[in-house]
């Protein structure tokens, strides 16, 4: 399992945070776990495949929004029966 954390500005509020997370579970059909934080000026989501990093920045930049840094890595299993 891969966790990619996205860095976006533009976010003020929690209707932000749904924009970007439609837009993620659009473009990354496979997503899960997808969450934003316009606090934070963050997006992360889980896949099991490397994500086309190039096609999620124009999605999410097409929106208003602006991805500034992406990164992906392996998720950390936390508990029984959750991914972090």
């Amino acid at each position: 399992m891969l966790k990619t954390t996205l860095k976006i500005d533009g976010m003020i509020c929690s209707m932000c945070e749904a924009h970007i997370n439609d837009v993620i579970r659009k473009t990354v059909p496979d997503a899960k776990k997808v969450s934003s934080s316009h606090t934070k000026g963050e997006a992360s989501f889980l896949t099991e495949t490397p994500v086309e990093e190039m096609r999620l920045r124009l999605a999410i930049n097409a929106t208003g929004y602006t991805c500034t840094e992406m990164r992906t890595e392996p998720a950390q299993k936390h508990g029984l029966f959750g991914w972090k």
